[in-house]
């Protein structure tokens, strides 16, 4: 890989199971990609850290109820900051019924409990090579 790509990892609200954010952050970082690490942030928060950052990935874990409320009002504030390019994953413990409205609202992938963590960077780095290919 040629690039190297700047992931954001963030837990949207006030969960407090870091677990899996920090194990798919470490893989992300061991596959040559540079990772931000903001734990618990507001919608808002999480926003303007990826504008700060300039990330290229927005990565956000939710265990806790509030997926549907918060995520889509991330999407929002990212793309009123102008960053409506961004690859937005989700991972954590969202019911089945609420991917595909979260996919509809602009979450690129959802990864659930159980996923590898290989799978997890190799869908980045496709995605992200794709998108370079495009430009």
């Amino acid at each position: 890989m040629s690039e190297r790509y700047k992931v954001l990892i963030s837990k949207p609200g006030i969960d407090g199971h870091w677990r899996g954010a920090v194990v798919v952050a470490t893989a992300l970082r061991d596959a040559g990609m540079e990772v931000v690490f903001a734990g618990n942030q507001t919608p808002a928060e999480i926003a303007e850290t990826a504008l700060q950052e300039d990330a290229q990935v927005v990565g956000l874990s939710v265990l806790s109820a509030g997926h549907m409320r918060l995520i889509p009002e991330t999407l929002q504030l990212l793309k009123q900051r102008g960053l409506d390019d961004v690859l937005v994953v989700v991972g954590g413990t969202i019911p089945r019924q609420d991917i595909a409205p979260l996919k509809e609202a602009g979450v690129h992938e959802v990864f659930l409990p159980g996923t590898r963590t290989d799978a997890i960077v190799k869908y980045v780095q496709e995605k992200m090579a794709a998108r370079a290919g495009q430009g």
